[in-house]
């Protein structure tokens, strides 16, 4: 299979081009030429071997096909729950990896990619990923220490939890953390002009991590075909999303499972105060704008990259497109009560982002919706302390794997928010 740019001016590739360069020399991001016909999956299969069926098409005729089963197996070697909550709702649990979020999965895959094209290559591969809390703990877990590979974290400082950035700097060794000194979308900004930048690229390989990669967007899709198969067998009915998103990755996964054919029902959107999404969808012409700090910091995004990616599903038809889903807005008022109300009245824990997508199923529920619904929960609360803790009165347990990273001492760099100072980090 032959993937293009979302902008049309780049020659189409192979997989492993796409995956190893990030971005499309045009600035647009990867997608394949064709999306491949719907699959037959099987119904009570491994979530790995789920994956590799899923994933085959697009490793078709390229250099990583053989080795597609290992990668898969390598990657989901812990489990992604869906657990009912009662009256046809379920929280789809993504948070049991290393460092306790769903980055965890794609980017393990990813590693697991890259890891098979630097193997004999005499110049180490620098993977520049910009993170909004979760995504450069989850590569910098799945790189630590990986032969021919080096990463640089950008993130903002002050925007996200106090462990997330302890997370982000506990690594050492050939990961580097930068605390950049504005929002997340200045982080991403810098990230893609590094990609952008042949003078530099022709100096040293580069690559990213954050989902504009091909390489963690596709293995997304398994976990949601892996829970939407689980729960047709045992129901015969389709499963309903509620998917938290910030830059429109994990949203964008299970759009792209669901075009395949697997048995998901609707699927809507959650968000923040960040709410480019929510008026898009309600008719608003798509702007991005400056993001803005709130307590569901991972989300905090004002320009979603993957917006390009929904475009080119739809083939740019806004009227197509907006008929396809719903968006919802969430405040941090609102954000804290559902935690609250939640822990309460069911003793359930949720951090903010899955709280948001909470909410939104409860707004469904009230205006009549039908059927059998999953919020997605992206990361475990324990890594929201600061903002859980004081609304159900109590400690959060740590998982055993984030207790361990937060038992690590920590550093990063201070950095100012303009390409220049990165230019020279990644140079030196």
């Amino acid at each position: 299979m032959q993937f293009v740019s979302t902008r049309g001016q780049s020659p189409a590739v192979g997989l492993s081009a796409a995956i190893a360069a990030g971005l499309a020399p045009d600035g647009g991001l990867y997608v394949p030429e064709m999306l491949p016909a719907a699959r037959e999956l099987r119904e009570g299969a491994a979530l790995a071997d789920t994956a590799a069926d899923l994933l085959a098409p697009f490793f078709a005729g390229d250099a990583l096909e053989s080795a597609l089963p290992s990668i898969c197996r390598e990657a989901f070697d812990f489990p992604v729950p869906l657990r009912p909550l009662g009256n046809g709702d379920h929280v789809l649990e993504l948070f049991h990896g290393p460092t306790a979020a769903f980055k965890d999965i794609g980017a393990r895959f990813l590693a697991g990619t890259l890891s098979r094209l630097q193997a004999g290559k005499d110049q180490d591969l620098t993977i520049v990923v910009a993170t909004s809390g979760d995504t450069g703990a989850a590569v910098a877990a799945a790189f630590h220490r990986q032969p021919g590979v080096r990463v640089v974290v950008l993130y903002p400082e002050g925007r996200v939890s106090p462990r997330q950035a302890h997370q982000l700097g506990c690594f050492g060794d050939n990961i580097l953390a930068l605390r950049v000194a504005g929002a997340f979308d200045d982080c991403q900004a810098m990230v893609k002009q590094a990609l952008a930048d042949r003078e530099l690229q022709a100096q040293m390989p580069l690559s990213s991590a954050n989902s504009i990669s091909l390489g963690r967007l596709l293995p997304q899709m398994s976990y949601y075909a892996h829970a939407a198969l689980t729960h047709h067998a045992h129901t015969r009915r389709r499963l309903n999303l509620v998917v938290p998103t910030g830059n429109l990755g994990n949203a964008m996964a299970a759009v792209l499972a669901r075009a395949l054919g697997v048995p998901i029902g609707q699927i809507a959107l959650a968000t923040n105060a960040n709410a480019v999404l929510p008026a898009y969808f309600n008719g608003s012409d798509y702007r991005p704008q400056p993001s803005v700090a709130t307590v569901a910091n991972a989300m905090d995004v004002g320009a979603p990259s993957n917006f390009e990616r929904l475009r080119w599903l739809y083939h740019g038809d806004d009227a197509e497109l907006r008929a396809a889903f719903r968006a919802f807005a969430v405040d941090d008022v609102s954000i804290r009560a559902t935690i609250a109300a939640a822990h309460a009245s069911r003793g359930e824990l949720f951090c903010p982002h899955t709280a948001t997508a909470v909410k939104v199923l409860q707004d469904l529920r009230a205006r009549g919706a039908k059927g059998d619904w999953a919020v997605v929960a992206t990361a475990h609360p324990a890594k929201f302390e600061a903002v859980v803790e004081p609304l159900i009165g109590e400690a959060v347990a740590v998982p055993p794997a984030l207790d361990a990273l937060l038992r690590r001492p920590a550093h990063a760099e201070p950095m100012a928010a303009d390409y220049a100072a990165l230019r020279e980090v990644l140079l030196r």
